[in-house]
C-alpha cells in the first residue's frame, strides 16, 4: 500500500510538470502564429513525455523508447529553465516577452543537444600508469583497457561499439575489462543488431573479461547475455576469480543489485603474492577491497552524472565517483562509461575508455 501511495505521488508530480512544461511551450508556439490545435498538441506532448514508458511494453514499440529517451533532456533542464521563464514573464507580462524568452530557451536546448551529442559520440582515451609492488612472473608490465556502461541497445548501437573496438585495439591491450552495464536492460538489441561480430574484433593477449551491472538485472536475461558475450569473445565473471597464466588474478563480482552475491573475502585468491585485479560495477565500497589486498579495483555505474549538474550528486554518493584514487596500496578506477543511459547526450562528462599501464616491481 505504501509503495502504491509513493508511486501515485511521483506520477502526480511528474504529470503536473509535464503539463507545466507543455503549457509554456504551447504559449510560446502561439507567438509564432502556428496553426496547432491544443488537443493535437496535448496528445503529441503526452506521447513524448510518456514515450519511454510506452516503449517498455513491447519491443515493437521501440521508436517510442527512442523518442522518449530524448524527453529526459526536457525534464533535466526544464526544471531549471521553465521556472526562470515564468519569473521573467511575471516581471514583464507580454506576448513579446513570451516570444523572446521562448526563443532563448529553444536556442539553449539546441546548444545542449549539439554539445551533448558530441560529448556522447566522440569518446576519448584516458591514460594512466601505475606500479604494483608484486612479482608477476615474466610480466614486467601489463596494458589494461577498462570500459563500462555501454548500455548497448537502440541508441548506443553497433556503430558506437565499433568506435570502442577501434580505440581499444589501438592501445594494443593485454587484457580488456568490461565493468558492467554492457547492454541496456534487454540483450535482444545486442543480438538482433549483430553486435557480437564487432565485439569479437577486440585483439588482446590474455582475453576480454566482463561483469554484469544493475541494468543486466533489470533486463532479467542474464543467461542470454552470458551466452551472447561468450559468442562475442567475452568471458563473463559472475562471482568468480580466475588465474591467468599463473601471473595474475582477475575477479568479477556480481552487482550489488544481487543481495545474495558472494563476499569479496570468499573470492580472494590463494596466492596473495600475485597481482589481483577486481571488477565491481558499482563502487559502493572501496574500503573492503583495499583491506583485503586488492591491487587494482575497477568500476563504472556513476556515468559521472552524465548530464550536468548530476555530478554534484554522484560526488556525494560515492567515495570515488569518477577517475583514479590510490587508497592505501590499492589503485581504484571509476569510469564515466563509454555509452549513456536515456538520451544519447553527455554534459559535464565524456564517453571514454581507460588505458592503464601496470608495471610490476618487487623493489
Amino acid at each position: 500500500m505504501k509503495r502504491i501511495s509513493i508511486g501515485t505521488l511521483i506520477l502526480t508530480i511528474y504529470t503536473l510538470l509535464v503539463y507545466y512544461f507543455g503549457f509554456n511551450t504551447y504559449q510560446w508556439l502561439q507567438t509564432w502564429n502556428l496553426p496547432i490545435h491544443p488537443v493535437l498538441f496535448g496528445f503529441l506532448w503526452f506521447l513524448l513525455a510518456f514515450g519511454y514508458i510506452i516503449g517498455k511494453f513491447s519491443h515493437g514499440l521501440k521508436y517510442f523508447s527512442m523518442i522518449g529517451s530524448y524527453w529526459f533532456i526536457v525534464m533535466q533542464y526544464g526544471v531549471i529553465l521553465f521556472p526562470i521563464t515564468s519569473i521573467i514573464y511575471l516581471l514583464w507580462p507580454s506576448q513579446q516577452t513570451i516570444f523572446i524568452v521562448g526563443n532563448v530557451v529553444a536556442f539553449v536546448f539546441l546548444l545542449i543537444f549539439i554539445a551533448g551529442t558530441y560529448m556522447a559520440f566522440s569518446p576519448v582515451v584516458r591514460h594512466k600508469t601505475i606500479r604494483i609492488n608484486k612479482d608477476s612472473g615474466s610480466h614486467r608490465d601489463l596494458k589494461l583497457v577498462l570500459a563500462s556502461d555501454f548500455h548497448l541497445g537502440l541508441l548506443s548501437n553497433k556503430k558506437h561499439l565499433q568506435r570502442f573496438v577501434n580505440l581499444a585495439n589501438k592501445e594494443k591491450p593485454d587484457v580488456v575489462l568490461l565493468a558492467g552495464d554492457l547492454v541496456d536492460d534487454d540483450p535482444i538489441w545486442f543480438v538482433s543488431d549483430g553486435m557480437s561480430p564487432v565485439m569479437r574484433q577486440l585483439k588482446t593477449t590474455h582475453g576480454v573479461y566482463g561483469v554484469v551491472g544493475n541494468h543486466e538485472y533489470y533486463g532479467r536475461k542474464i543467461p542470454l547475455l552470458v551466452d551472447e558475450m561468450r559468442e562475442a569473445g567475452v568471458q563473463m565473471l559472475l562471482d568468480e576469480t580466475i588465474c591467468i597464466e599463473n601471473a595474475f588474478y582477475v575477479t568479477g563480482r556480481e552487482d550489488a543489485t544481487n543481495g545474495k552475491r558472494k563476499s569479496l573475502a570468499n573470492l580472494k585468491p590463494e596466492k596473495s603474492e600475485l597481482p589481483w585485479f577486481v571488477m565491481d560495477h558499482t563502487p559502493f565500497d572501496l574500503k573492503t577491497p583495499s583491506e583485503l589486498g586488492v591491487d587494482v579495483h575497477v568500476s563504472g555505474h556513476t556515468h559521472r552524472g552524465q548530464m550536468w549538474p548530476n555530478h554534484l550528486f554522484t560526488r556525494r554518493l560515492f567515495e570515488l565517483d569518477y577517475g583514479y584514487k590510490l587508497k592505501s596500496l590499492m589503485h581504484a578506477f571509476v569510469s564515466s562509461g563509454f555509452g549513456f543511459w536515456g538520451p544519447p547526450l553527455r554534459l559535464g562528462s565524456r564517453s571514454e575508455l581507460w588505458s592503464i599501464t601496470v608495471t610490476f616491481s618487487t623493489k
